[in-house]
């Protein structure tokens, strides 16, 4: 089979995917809140990823993509969905005590911790003092939001449920280290994903038990919705999409993009829930998008 043609451009489909995927992360936090009143959380999550791991096999026998062969990437692949695992049983249960936008905005620190941590790993990617000073300002960003937190936890916010968030982030950006440090990545992004689903699909609902959560199988039609919704576009096709999309286009530009995704988290959460959007909110938001820009610029090419 012929690699994929590479663009060196982001033509419409690719914007049009691009927006659609963080549109529906964005709305996918609030998504999950707006469910917790009928499904428990990490119940909420287990049965999102038992989902995604049928729908990825389907797929991969489709496509004819090897899940079982032996190549040398299982225990990293185990580490990586343990990390995958709790990273999720950290965003649902966080959105139990925060806002789903201020949630959104620790959860998109991740990038910071791979710029911080990839480098001890991946010594080429050592950071310039122009990306140290993006991460000084992305972390100012979020020690002023969490200190919001701790000072006027009113209106569905909360220090412990900004902690999980940023927890989260950082378990987001550790299982990046892991598939670009180890043996995944060497594997089909298929197998790596299916890694991460399938290690979820089993711990979760182990989790949701030993918290006694409430296994309810009287659904109603919202909720059955927006479990399916979580599955089939969260867990499955957009992981896909994006997969799809690094492969053939430019991965810079196409990271840009994730900024967009607190951004829609904070306008579906104000429309949706009405949950409060504070000017020092908005502020750290900018921050942390000024931080991720400096932290991915290029150097300038030489003159000449």
């Amino acid at each position: 089979m012929n690699p994929p043609a590479r663009k060196d451009h982001l033509d419409g489909r690719a914007v049009a995917l691009l927006l659609a995927c963080c549109l529906f992360w964005g709305v996918q936090q609030v998504l999950v809140k707006a469910t917790l009143p009928e499904l428990p959380p990490v119940f909420q999550a287990g049965v999102r990823f038992a989902g995604a791991v049928a729908l990825l096999w389907l797929w991969c026998r489709w496509r004819g993509v090897a899940l079982f062969e032996r190549d040398g990437s299982l225990s990293s692949g185990l580490l990586a969905g343990a990390l995958f695992a709790t990273e999720f049983a950290a965003i649902y249960l966080g959105l139990q005590r925060t806002t789903a936008s201020r949630l959104t905005v620790f959860l998109y620190t991740s990038p910071f911790w791979v710029a911080l941590l990839l480098p001890l790993f991946v010594p080429v990617e050592r950071l310039r003092s122009v990306q140290w000073g993006g991460l000084a300002c992305a972390f100012a960003a979020v020690v002023f939001t969490l200190r919001e937190g701790f000072t006027h936890p009113g209106a569905g916010a909360s220090w412990q449920g900004d902690l999980l968030g940023l927890v989260a982030g950082l378990l987001w950006g550790l299982t990046t280290v892991v598939i670009r440090a180890t043996a995944l990545a060497r594997v089909s992004a298929e197998k790596a994903l299916f890694y991460s689903v399938a290690v979820s699909a089993v711990a979760l609902p182990l989790l949701s038990l030993a918290l006694g959560e409430r296994w309810d199988g009287h659904w109603s039609a919202f909720a059955a919705t927006s479990v399916a919704l979580q599955t089939v576009v969260g867990a499955f096709a957009s992981y896909l999409a994006w997969t799809w999309l690094v492969v053939r286009y430019p991965a810079t530009k196409v990271s840009a993009f994730v900024f967009l995704t607190p951004i829609f988290a904070l306008a579906a959460g104000a429309l949706w829930l009405k949950e409060p959007v504070t000017p020092g909110l908005v502020a750290a938001l900018a921050l942390v998008a000024a931080g991720i820009v400096l932290v991915n610029r290029r150097p300038a090419a030489p003159k000449g």
